[in-house]
């Protein structure tokens, strides 16, 4: 049998656990997994290499159309492909207009056809006042609906009151579609930051307190008792606290249907790196203690966290220098899409015992599951995707500049120590990201809608 490409010897990250065997590919699927002796046209040694799954980032901002300078499809999905990310899920902003009308969402679709390197699925926007586009948005093959509990930091896309949130929950239950939500409670985060503001305060510290716990915890369980009622689906983006993981596990126990993602950037930073960094790492809700960062990993580990999304929110340069001094001019969002994978190598896997199966499940199994991929995307089976993130993961290096395919050049994981790297990005069968560069090309990535349509 000829095939077009065979990875050998790799230890390969299986659902029933990491075993040394070939995979086999051919017109851009997984046919074979174990020992092979098909000829192919194409052999990755992958000896010394873990072969994971391709990650499907399920927590991006590419800003295209209408701010691409800030980041287009191009650089974003050069971003992908760098960090092990096979598939994206790109959110409803920073583009503009945002993805909250069917018309919108055929303006990016067409953006991102012509620029992406890896493939891509789409979020709609639920904003106040387009309930009635919701279900055409459905139809069109968004993963699901994004909304914020308080203000969004673009006036383009505003907050969702407490009404709209219960009438929008009720109408996604009638089509099985999934809200997610920025859980923050606006009246705190609004009062605070304005009382730290008329104070004087401009340094790093005030945006933290800002955006205490407790208004992640109260926005959280404003979501879970609409969801509750609606007898909805429900996803609450980049928990940053143990206690709002653990209002959502509570939730479970009582039949809620919720799940929660966190973000590598908690895992990763204290409040210390960000007050040193400063607004490379400023983002929403702000990064937290020590403390915090360790009960995050304590629930991470012990299966509180369904999915890890990088919430890549990357904007120009500028707006991030003048921060410097003035912590609140500064745009708040991380750009990380390549180092979800060094952060759990390191922090995870070689700091805390994390297992590669765990690794697998958060970044690509489970998001494909949640978002109705999971016929082609997120996992080492017969018939899927020939989608893989091939990681050194004894490999130590330092994050420079240089390495950043982001547009603005900035990001608070330069600097950064790690233990493990990502050295081959494979798209259906192809390689987009090899030994340090993106070799995959614009267009090259397909839409990928969940199996509701």
């Amino acid at each position: 049998m000829s095939i077009d490409l065979l990875i050998r010897g790799g230890l390969v990250v299986l659902e029933d656990g990491a075993r040394r065997v070939d995979i086999a590919v051919d017109q851009g699927k997984i046919v074979s997994v174990g020992e092979s002796s098909a000829t192919a046209d194409e052999v990755v040694d992958a000896a010394g290499l873990v072969v994971l799954p391709g990650v499907v980032d399920n927590h991006v901002h590419f800003n295209e159309p209408g701010r691409a300078h800030w980041e287009g499809w191009e650089a974003g999905t050069r971003g992908a492909a760098a960090g092990g990310v096979t598939t994206v899920l790109e959110m409803p902003l920073n583009a503009s207009p945002p993805t909250t009308t069917p018309e919108a969402f055929d303006a990016k679709l067409q953006a991102a056809r012509k620029s992406a390197v890896v493939d891509f699925g789409l979020w709609g926007g639920l904003v106040e006042d387009n309930l009635e586009h919701l279900e055409p948005l459905h139809k069109k093959g968004v993963v699901g609906f994004k909304a914020f509990l308080c203000h969004s930091g673009i006036e383009d896309f505003p907050r969702v009151t407490a009404p709209k949130l219960a009438a929008a929950l009720r109408r996604a239950a009638t089509l099985d579609a999934l809200i997610a939500v920025h859980a923050e409670r606006h009246e705190t985060v609004h009062a605070l930051g304005q009382t730290l503001r008329d104070s004087g305060r401009t340094d790093r510290a005030s945006w933290v307190e800002s955006r205490p716990i407790q208004a992640e915890v109260d926005a959280i369980a404003e979501f879970l008792r609409h969801l509750g009622s609606a007898r909805g689906r429900g996803h609450v983006v980049h928990v940053s606290s143990a206690e709002g993981l653990g209002s959502i596990k509570d939730a479970r126990t009582r039949g809620v249907r919720i799940s929660a993602e966190t973000c590598p950037h908690y895992l990763f930073f204290t409040t210390d790196d960000f007050v040193r960094v400063g607004p490379a790492l400023k983002c929403a809700p702000p990064i937290r203690d020590g403390q915090n960062r360790d009960r995050l990993w304590e629930a991470v580990l012990r299966g509180d966290v369904d999915v890890i999304g990088s919430d890549h929110s990357p904007c120009p340069a500028a707006d991030k220098a003048k921060g410097a001094d003035d912590i609140w001019r500064a745009w708040g969002g991380v750009a990380g899409i390549q180092f979800t994978l060094p952060v759990l190598f390191t922090a995870g896997v070689h700091q805390r015992g994390m297992a590669l199966e765990q690794v697998a499940r958060l970044t690509a199994t489970n998001p494909a599951n949640l978002f109705g991929l999971s016929d082609r995307k997120g996992a080492i089976r017969l018939g899927h995707a020939a989608d893989f993130a091939l990681g050194d993961p004894e490999r130590e290096w330092t994050a420079t500049k240089n390495q950043l395919e982001t547009t603005g050049k900035v990001s608070g994981y330069v600097g950064a120590k790690f233990k493990g790297a990502v050295v081959r990005t494979i798209v259906r069968g192809q390689t987009v990201y090899v030994d340090g560069e993106v070799v995959g090309r614009p267009g090259e990535g397909q839409l990928i809608v969940p199996t509701h349509t």
